[in-house]
């Protein structure tokens, strides 16, 4: 199987979806010509036109209403918000509008809009566009949530996401658009609320999201020289959520870290975390443990900003610490 890029993942799948229905396009700032900051976009333009691929005014409120009205009348436009951060500029139109209009019409209207954003700190690109803010929309009911961890979920996803005929936030990681995983030729779409058990073990449960996936991964390599198997497992969407197969994992290995990029309280750690503390409380032999970001806005000093996220050596840490019974210093 081939190998590609995460950006090369995101480019074919809207290529794919475009060229499949005539109602898709995209609109955002520089998605056009420059084929957006991180050149995922690139080509794009001159396929499809640029009644297709529209540069949109600096005004994340106006073009992201426009397209909840596109959506609401036949259209399935996909949105590109240049960063995560921006999130805040266009909660309105997401969550009071794209959200509840097809509760508010008796389901009569959709809203089949994609959302396209990044998050992830470590790029050196201070706080207001180092975010990892999934949680937000995750918080609000009729948007769904999918957080791809490689080439393959990207594409995947993607795909599944611009079929729905609800409204999708897809995050993906801007650290990740070089990162290269194997990808099918031929066509493939990944379900919504279906897990991936990226490793099997029998230890400990590592639940982690986008990037961190990848950090916990190179945790369970590094503790499987130990003798500690991790089974590590990567929801894909955390909206809706995979509960099934997450404490069928939990009951089997007794404990459980989950990891995520954004800040750890009143996060996607916490929510994960009590389903799990809620279903499978009489399994487990450690309390579940939550490894997010620090609850400071993200610094602009590398020094400081690689101290704010997990890493896999704090992943392997916690999880020896686990293992071991040390709930005191653990909990």
């Amino acid at each position: 199987m081939r190998e590609i890029t995460l950006s090369q993942a995101v480019n074919e799948a809207l290529a794919e979806e475009m060229r499949r229905d005539p109602t898709t396009f995209i609109l955002g700032e520089d998605v056009a010509e420059a084929g957006t900051p991180f050149k995922v976009l690139s080509g794009l333009v001159e396929e499809f036109g640029t009644a297709r691929v529209i540069d949109t005014p600096i005004s994340e409120p106006g073009f992201m209403g426009l397209a909840v009205g596109a959506a609401m009348t036949g259209a399935r436009p996909i949105v590109d918000l240049m960063f995560g951060d921006f999130i805040f500029l266009i909660m309105d139109q997401l969550c009071n509008q794209a959200a509840k209009i097809h509760y508010m019409s008796g389901g009569k209207l959709n809203v089949p809009l994609v959302l396209r954003t990044n998050m992830g700190a470590t790029r050196r690109s201070a706080a207001q566009h180092s975010q990892s803010l999934q949680a937000l929309v995750a918080h609000i009911p009729g948007v769904k949530v999918a957080m791809p961890s490689s080439a393959y979920e990207a594409k995947g996803l993607l795909k599944t996401a611009i079929r729905d005929n609800n409204p999708v936030v897809i995050f993906e990681d801007k650290l990740m658009y070089q990162d290269k995983a194997p990808v099918p030729e031929e066509e493939y779409l990944i379900p919504f609320g279906v897990a991936n058990v990226k490793r099997e073990g029998s230890d400990i449960t590592l639940i982690a999201t986008s990037s961190m996936v990848q950090v916990a991964e190179k945790a369970a390599a590094t503790l499987a020289k130990e003798g500690i198997e991790c089974e590590v497992i990567d929801p894909r969407t955390i909206v809706p959520l995979d509960e099934a197969t997450l404490i069928a994992s939990v009951k089997k290995t007794s404990r459980a870290i989950v990891i995520d990029e954004g800040h750890q309280s009143y996060g996607v750690t916490s929510e994960i975390a009590s389903r799990l503390n809620e279903k499978a409380f009489y399994y487990l032999d450690a309390p579940v443990v939550r490894m997010g970001a620090m609850d400071v806005p993200i610094p602009f000093s590398p020094a400081l900003e690689d101290l704010t996220v997990p890493t896999p050596e704090a992943v392997a840490d916690m999880a020896r610490k686990l293992c071991a019974g040390d709930m005191i210093h653990a909990a």
